[in-house]
């Protein structure tokens, strides 16, 4: 079996110099990666609300020998927010696997405090 030709690839040296951006494509990606910055700030304090929020479950859960897990509300949250990513034009698979992901620390977390509790 012979190998089929390969496109020539150029080297390094032949490949065309990218062309430098003018002025006004440079001030766009600043602005845009400006936002960019800000939105993944309140991303990660909005996270920290959550984890705030999800740390005083896990100490009424070790409080009342509740377990750390709840499948039914997890379930719920996930259909709940594959709805909102839906209509946000957001991946939903993507969204449940952010959400698996977050559920994921919540339930270490609450684990933590029962072990604590004991």
């Amino acid at each position: 079996m012979s190998e089929s030709p390969r496109p020539h690839q150029p080297t390094p040296s032949q490949a065309p110099a990218p062309s430098q951006p003018d002025e006004a494509v440079r001030a766009e990606l600043t602005r845009l990666r400006e936002s960019i910055d800000n939105i993944d700030a309140a991303v990660v304090h909005m996270l920290a609300e959550r984890f705030k929020c999800t740390q005083q479950v896990g100490v009424l859960k070790a409080e009342h020998q509740l377990p750390p897990a709840d499948p039914a509300r997890e379930a719920r949250q996930i259909a709940r927010l594959r709805e909102l990513a839906g209509s946000a034009k957001l991946d939903p698979a993507f969204a449940e696997k952010l959400l698996n992901f977050i559920i994921a620390e919540v339930i270490r977390h609450h684990e933590t405090i029962a072990d604590g509790a004991r």
